[in-house]
């Protein structure tokens, strides 16, 4: 078994795709000519966005859209970055949403927390040293 792709499901795929280059400066690798589908440059794993539609005709029992949930869901995209006070403020200026400023943890990595505006949960933190 290997990990290949997280997709999140959203409202509008350029437009994540085009958030998370100019919040993250992470590239888009692939954008489907359908604009219902879009990965971003990230390495052997994707991360990969799809219109809502799309998990509409996926799971017939529905799915909790991340931009109309008033909590952000239970899972984050963890971004690794040296300056995350930087990386944070970028973020809220693109557009994102504070969750959590940055913070030193107890075992010394500095984490914090953004939403973006299509819901995603994003976490930026140093390396583990």
């Amino acid at each position: 078994m290997k990990f290949g792709y997280l997709i999140i499901y959203v409202p509008d795929v350029p437009a994540s795709l085009q958030f998370f280059e100019s919040a993250f400066g992470i590239a888009t690798r692939f954008l489907h000519e359908s604009n219902t589908y879009g990965e971003l440059d990230t390495g052997e794993t994707a991360l990969a966005f799809a219109v809502d539609e799309l998990a509409q005709m996926n799971f017939s029992g529905g799915h909790v859209a991340a931009h109309t949930s008033v909590k952000p869901l239970g899972i984050e995209v963890g971004l690794v970055t040296e300056d995350v006070p930087a990386a944070h403020a970028k973020a809220l200026n693109a557009g994102a949403t504070e969750i959590a400023a940055p913070l030193v943890k107890p075992w010394g990595q500095t984490v914090s927390y953004v939403r973006c505006p299509d819901g995603t949960l994003v976490e930026l933190c140093t390396p583990i040293k």
